[in-house]
């Protein structure tokens, strides 16, 4: 989610499937979880955070007010995005 937010900022609209769906509670807390997840990165970006870096920290300190975030924390534990830009000609 921080490196989403990071790339393509307010303007835009994220699909999440396999993370709302695969949610150990349930569809609807997965929902939550992703919208807690968003409102903390916007937030942090809005502060001058840098997501990059913070990401991982801005995460897990939302789900401690969030428990449908921390049990998302839990099972997926980090996502990283390791590949090569794609916008290359």
């Amino acid at each position: 989610m921080p490196a989403l937010t990071e790339i393509f900022g307010d303007d835009s609209a994220l699909q999440f499937g396999g993370g709302t769906l695969g949610h150990p509670w349930g569809n609807a807390p997965g929902a939550v979880a992703n919208r807690v997840a968003l409102e903390a990165c916007v937030e942090a970006r809005n502060e001058g955070r840098d997501l990059a870096r913070e990401g991982n920290d801005i995460i897990r300190a939302a789900g401690k007010w969030s428990p449908e975030l921390a049990a998302s924390c839990e099972v997926w534990k980090e996502i990283k995005f390791e590949f090569p830009a794609m916008d290359i000609l």
